[in-house]
């Protein structure tokens, strides 16, 4: 290989920022191959639908293509809409095919599971072998690294984000609003599960722990891939909801309560949670947004429990005190 590929895959590698990643990525192959155009996309399920979703993609003279809105789902593209896309899925291996005058390559994007998005290539003639075993070879090296950075940035025994990512996640979200002020705002709830400490002292640890890591399972059944899932400590988890209506907000946090409600954990049986949610402000700090929907949380369970209560309709009711606002305040 050339060494200026070498340097600029290491370049490449350098970032810890998944979509800075993946902007690295396609520009790097948009350039060595001399494409027409480079997109990578997401895989997500939309009622029982296998959808792609740009991450990013780049058309030859500078144009970029931003990141598809995984809240109108239904209007993605199926992956079955193109066979060798869903071929490419489904065998776990490049394929190319031709799409007009041009060709295309797509390949599988992998975690250490499964297939998780595809990469496709466009270009004026079908690649090479050579061409397509070093595409292949990025990935592998793209895959590694992201393995690593899942190892610093996910709970072990949930596999949701943990608590160190939160305020990234968190500024990142908050940054995108100041300049789409015309969205739907973003929420955040705090979840927790209702006497978990009883579950722990009359079943044991063990039982405790296939609970967590349960509901983890129900939680990313329950929201899109565009939402953020992190579980904060214990049996605190955070939900950071993105770009929801206000009935939509609702919709979403009840239907996780009554997904966990309606679920039969082996050997514990019946579980409940109780979860407080906020609006995200522009100007809020985490731990301030965090504090808010604690309140709510706090409401819930102290007032019956295996319930969903929002913090500016608690305020509105009178049943809390608004939260003064405290820049100074630190989540760690």
């Amino acid at each position: 290989m050339q060494p200026s590929l070498i340097d600029s895959l290491a370049d490449t590698t350098a970032h810890r920022d998944r979509d800075d990643l993946n902007h690295a990525i396609a520009t790097l192959l948009l350039n060595y191959l001399e494409a027409e155009s480079v997109g990578i996309f997401r895989i997500v399920e939309d009622e029982g639908v296998k959808r792609l979703a740009r991450r990013i993609g780049f058309v030859r003279g500078g144009a970029i293509l931003p990141p598809e809105d995984l809240n109108s789902a239904g209007r993605l593209a199926a992956l079955s809409d193109v066979p060798a896309r869903e071929q490419c899925f489904a065998r776990h291996a490049s394929l190319q095919y031709q799409r007009g005058q041009r060709a295309c390559a797509v390949f599988p994007i992998e975690n250490e599971r499964e297939v998780v998005g595809l990469l496709e290539i466009e270009t004026a003639a079908a690649l090479g072998s050579r061409d397509a075993e070093l595409v292949t070879g990025i990935l592998r090296v793209l895959r590694n690294h992201l393995a690593l950075l899942d190892y610093g940035e996910r709970d072990t025994l949930t596999g949701l984000l943990n608590r160190k990512t939160f305020e990234a996640s968190f500024d990142k979200l908050r940054r995108r609003a100041d300049v789409t002020e015309d969205t739907d705002p973003s929420w955040l709830g705090v979840v927790d599960i209702d006497k978990f400490k009883s579950i722990n002292d009359t079943y044991g640890h063990l039982f405790g722990d296939e609970v967590l890591l349960l509901i983890g399972r129900l939680m990313r059944e329950s929201f899109r891939g565009a939402d953020h899932l992190f579980r904060f400590g214990g049996e605190e988890f955070i939900i950071v909801l993105d770009r929801a209506s206000e009935v939509g907000a609702e919709v979403a946090f009840n239907r996780l309560r009554a997904t966990v409600e309606g679920f039969r954990f082996p050997q514990v049986g019946r579980v409940t949670i109780s979860l407080g949610y906020t609006k995200i402000e522009t100007h809020d700090a985490p731990a301030t947004c965090v504090e808010r929907a604690d309140a709510a949380l706090y409401y819930a369970k102290h007032n019956g429990r295996n319930r969903v209560c929002k913090y500016e309709a608690l305020i509105a009711q009178g049943e809390l005190e608004p939260k003064q606002k405290n820049d100074d305040i630190e989540l760690f």
